[in-house]
């Protein structure tokens, strides 16, 4: 009966040993030395995974810091601090980074559109999108129904009078633009940023009848430039922020208020 019992427990601890002599082994002879800074500068991090550095998350954008000379300065999230951060890690200049913000490209609320049909599906603007371009007048413009407020970490962008609106404090991640089935969204320095908040492609009379705040392609804005930094492309207003000084000539002679500046 002893020897019934003794001998499998026996085989199974001398096996047990001896995998774990050969995994002691094997994580001595394969182990990759990892530079420690790389988790110092992971930690400095915000954690916040978002993706606007271009990379998938704080730690492999860490790695890519130590191991392939990223830039220190790409986590919107954390800013000039983070950076600085960063920077003293490394032992490097520190560089700093430009508060941005998100904003939508989009004015058309209740009072300034009509509704088209009643959408009775699944409260979102993915589903709207695909029932004729949403209810709204404007099939360009805010569907109203959360997508972005529903991915936002930071609470930062509410549904005001049926149009999102970046009403907190943004961190400039990115996850609203992605999300947005209409891509109304982008990330603009926050600094005197002159917008454009319509996203129509129709002509300025559909336009007109469409939404009240759109753009209908008057040509006052780009007669009224100082810089030569407005130009009405197809129908629709177009900055070239290489030239635009954010003196607001454009959007103080907007007829329609589709053009505004970034901090209104």
């Amino acid at each position: 009966m002893f020897e019934t019992y003794f001998v499998p427990i026996l085989i199974f601890a001398v096996l047990g040993l001896l995998a774990g002599v050969l995994l002691t082994a094997a994580s001595k002879i394969f182990y990759v030395k990892t530079d420690e800074r790389i988790e110092q500068i992971s930690d400095a991090l915000p954690q916040a995974n978002c993706g606007a550095c271009g990379f998938a998350g704080c730690s492999d954008y860490a790695n890519a810091i130590v191991e392939k000379g990223a830039a220190t300065n790409l986590c919107k999230p954390g800013g000039t601090e983070v950076s600085a951060k960063i920077s003293e890690i490394l032992g490097t200049e520190a560089m700093s980074v430009t508060p941005e913000t998100a904003v939508v490209h989009c004015q058309g609320n209740c009072d300034a559109v009509k509704t088209r049909f009643t959408f009775d599906g699944v409260a979102s603007c993915s589903a709207a999108k695909r029932l004729y371009g949403g209810s709204k007048s404007c099939t360009y413009g805010c569907l109203g129904y959360g997508d972005c407020v529903n991915v936002c970490d930071e609470s930062a962008i509410e549904i005001v009078n049926g149009v999102a609106e970046v009403t907190g404090a943004c961190i400039a991640c990115g996850k609203c633009v992605n999300v947005c089935p209409n891509s109304l969204i982008s990330i603009k320095p926050i600094i005197n940023h002159i917008d454009v908040k319509c996203s129509s492609k129709d002509n300025g009379k559909i336009t007109k009848q469409s939404c009240s705040n759109g753009c209908i392609g008057c040509k006052i804005c780009e007669k009224k430039c100082l810089s030569d930094a407005i130009k009405v492309v197809d129908f629709h207003a177009v900055i070239d922020y290489n030239k635009c000084t954010g003196c607001g000539t454009c959007y103080e002679a907007c007829p329609t208020g589709a053009i505004t500046n970034c901090e209104d």
